[in-house]
């Protein structure tokens, strides 16, 4: 239908709107525990900006360690600032499929949040580094440089995934998009609490201790649709659902393990060069986890996964870094996956 077509003279009522499109509008209700997790986000809502940042000092820190801390979160931000887009693509696709009214504020809630998680980003890498921009800034100490090389490769692998989510997002339903967010919701709530507990500077905990609370209130989102839409699943989206899970490993395992070789190109220093910033950070008593408990908490995160598919009779990945057995997935094509931020 032509957007310069008239009918108003033709006919007493226009022709139905074409669909997918946002409109009519309607406000539905179905589902009471989305609107729990609407109003909990309204309770519950923070600003980067009012945490003690008052009581953050960089200068106390080595050039080195400022620079290696500010890695970390560049290495977060990679994930969680690109969050905001990777939401609000989902959010427009609610309206869209015009689900339910709490559905669409709920997802409005999480684009909402992941803003605030990328401020919190910014804000600490701006802090730490003088300067807005982990790519553009000038690095003061040789570990510097190389981890500004790894973090443009990190840069440069994210810009080649969010390319394939626009491509998938309309592909997919939402009940498939729902199984890749609450894969990140899980890695996310694991990496954050655990951070929170043992990170020394107030800011810093504050801000990961909001973080943790908002993805465990997205986990809420996730598993309240999954209970809803799960036992009328189609076949086809079950298989797709398995192999989601296997990409979103291989794709989150950068953020909360290692990033695997064979699917991120990335130059062979890069992991060496991370290990050497990361144990540069602990000892200035920024809490990043240890190789094998990064191992631990990401197998855990893994199994708490497992549990929700089961239940829905969802096959799940083999994962065999970690050591989990499953059904066997080799053809990860990033065209027709949805990479978990």
């Amino acid at each position: 239908m032509s957007s310069k077509e008239r009918f108003a003279h033709a006919m007493e009522f226009p022709p139905a709107t074409p669909q997918p499109n946002v409109y009519p509008l309607s406000w539905h209700s179905q589902t009471a525990k989305m609107e729990e997790v609407w109003d909990a986000s309204q309770r519950e809502y923070w600003d980067p900006k009012k945490l003690p940042w008052d009581t953050f000092d960089p200068a106390k820190y080595s050039w080195e360690e400022r620079e290696a801390i500010a890695y970390w979160w560049t290495l977060l931000s990679v994930f969680d600032a690109s969050a905001p887009p990777v939401f609000a693509e989902a959010m427009i696709k609610t309206y869209e499929a015009h689900e339910e009214d709490a559905v669409r504020r709920c997802f409005f809630s999480v684009t909402r949040d992941e803003q605030n998680h990328e401020q919190l980003c910014g804000l600490a890498i701006t802090k730490l580094l003088e300067h807005p921009d982990p790519i553009t800034y000038e690095p003061k100490t040789e570990l510097g440089k190389r981890l500004q090389k790894n973090a443009k490769w990190l840069y440069f692998n994210g810009g080649r995934y969010w390319n394939g989510y626009k491509q998938a997002v309309p592909k997919y339903s939402l009940a498939v998009l729902f199984s890749s967010f609450l894969m990140g919701e899980i890695a996310a709530a694991t990496i954050f609490h655990q951070m929170a507990a043992n990170c020394t500077e107030p800011a810093f905990k504050e801000g990961f201790k909001n973080v943790g609370r908002d993805e465990g209130r997205h986990m809420a989102i996730c598993m309240a649709l999954m209970e809803r839409d799960y036992p009328k699943l189609e076949l086809d989206d079950r298989s797709l659902i398995t192999k989601q899970v296997r990409a979103g490993y291989l794709f989150l395992s950068a953020v909360l393990f290692e990033p695997p070789m064979e699917f991120w190109d990335l130059p062979e220093d890069f992991i060496a060069n991370q290990r050497e910033g990361e144990e540069i950070a602990r000892k200035a008593g920024f809490a990043i986890p240890e190789y094998e408990a990064k191992k631990e908490n990401w197998r855990n995160a893994m199994l708490n996964l497992k549990g929700v598919l089961d239940k829905y009779n969802i096959p799940f990945p083999a994962i065999p870094e970690v050591g989990i057995t499953g059904e066997e997935i080799t053809d990860i094509d990033m065209e027709d996956i949805i990479p978990v931020f």
